[in-house]
């Protein structure tokens, strides 16, 4: 496995990526997110523009599993992060946030960050084990606070969330 640097002829297959790696969530009574739509493809050229978007490869480079973030007070936020299921299980998503901690101590920030489902095995759980630990509401900072005051009006509040942080 590589991990590079999306290119713009990419963008359409991390939303294939996206939705395949999303149909597990109807299996836990999710069917809202397993259907929900990925990210556009202006949204993920704005990343792939700014050098903040990989993806990790499979033999013949062709992406399999991918990542997007952002710069949010001071540390680098996982915007998201998927793997296609016929590559799960294999250390890929971690091997993408590793890469991203890496970019991060390179650019001088301190902390990952991301948002993610409580309760979901594959989301706070997985996290946790990747060196992310849950943030109280009393220490996110302004962007966090805007971030889960979005996804709150999106309504993914209907499934306990939370903020998370791997201090780098």
């Amino acid at each position: 496995m590589r991990i590079r640097a999306v290119r713009p002829a990419e963008l359409p297959l991390l939303q294939d990526i996206e939705r395949a790696a999303g149909l597990c969530f109807a299996d836990i009574g999710m069917p809202e997110i397993a259907t929900d739509e990925p990210p556009a493809l202006d949204e993920l050229a704005r990343h792939q523009e700014a050098g903040l978007a990989w993806v990790a490869t499979d033999e013949a480079d062709a992406p399999v599993a991918y990542l997007i973030a952002d710069r949010v007070d001071g540390a680098l936020h996982v915007e998201q992060v998927s793997v296609h299921p016929a590559h799960a299980r294999r250390g890929i998503g971690r091997s993408l946030l590793d890469h991203l901690a890496d970019r991060a101590r390179a650019e001088g920030a301190t902390a990952l960050t991301l948002t993610t489902f409580a309760e979901v095995p594959w989301n706070a759980p997985y996290y946790a084990r990747c060196g992310f630990a849950p943030l109280a509401d009393s220490a996110l900072t302004p962007g966090l606070r805007e971030i889960r005051a979005h996804e709150a009006a999106l309504g993914l509040d209907r499934w306990p969330r939370l903020c998370m942080r791997r201090t780098l």
